[in-house]
């Protein structure tokens, strides 16, 4: 009904939609050994997790969307072995921290905010939405070489997420495209195309580990491939078979995987 009165009006519509997490993931149980802790983004207060803090490096855990920190708790007693203060935040609009709407870099931002207060971060490790964010993160830090870096099923590309999006929503009109992506420059000054690990990752150069499956329908492997194809030599790719999108992150060998290469 949008679309047939103002193009616009259904661009920012549907841009809001593509930027709302439709359920909030809240832990029903108390995560073990964890400090909670929180702090401000702006207006929103962002809520997480912090455990061993006395680790001599520290390890930022980053879930995607419609997700939260607490379904990476598995990760953190492995990785607490090795020495790492671990922290998990739920991002803006999310489990237990403030917003109803996000995006890709309000999400970097977060990411930004908490190595201003809680201190330097060493690893990372960021599944779908989060590899995105991470990414725009990295871009602003300086010693971004120095630190390992693990994607999960990471979205590479913003202009299929919302492509995806597009197809959820039923929408066909090329002309509604069109204004979102005139309304994401008109936010970031930037084209749509730019928010792209693929562009991000041909200018810095962590040490990455970036997993992914090949039946993944919400951040298709074609994607992460074209990356693979520029031959990074800092980037090992692990592509795996029958773990999708969601299950990929909670595969045991995955885990294996991800600890070791921290």
């Amino acid at each position: 009904m949008l679309t047939a009165v103002s193009k616009r009006k259904a661009a920012e519509k549907a841009f809001e939609l593509f930027c709302t997490p439709l359920n909030k993931s809240i832990s029903k149980k108390e995560l073990k050994n964890a400090e909670t802790t929180s702090f401000k983004l702006n207006t929103k207060t962002i809520r997480g997790y912090q455990w061993n803090s006395e680790g001599i490096k520290t390890l930022l855990i980053l879930h995607g969307f419609g997700s939260a920190a607490y379904k990476f708790e598995r990760y953190v007693n492995p990785a607490v072995k090795k020495g790492y203060r671990v922290l998990a935040f739920d991002a803006p609009a999310h489990g237990l921290s403030d917003g109803k709407t996000t995006d890709a870099v309000e999400y970097s931002e977060t990411i930004l905010k908490i190595i201003e207060q809680y201190g330097t971060v060493h690893s990372f490790i960021g599944h779908s939405f989060g590899g995105i964010g991470l990414s725009l993160a990295l871009e602003n830090i300086e010693d971004a070489e120095t630190k390992k870096v693990v994607f999960i099923a990471p979205a590479t590309e913003t202009t299929t997420a919302i492509s995806k999006a597009f197809e959820l929503l039923k929408i066909t009109n090329n002309e509604v495209r069109e204004e979102i992506d005139k309304l994401i420059f008109e936010k970031g000054g930037k084209p749509t195309e730019w928010y792209s690990i693929r562009r991000i990752l041909k200018n810095i150069h962590p040490q990455i580990l970036w997993i992914h499956d090949e039946g993944d329908d919400i951040t298709p492997l074609s994607d992460a491939l074209k990356v693979k194809e520029d031959n990074h030599n800092n980037i090992n790719f692990v592509i795996t078979k029958g773990l999708s999108h969601q299950r990929i992150y909670h595969d045991a060998e995955v885990r294996k995987q991800v600890i070791d290469f921290l």
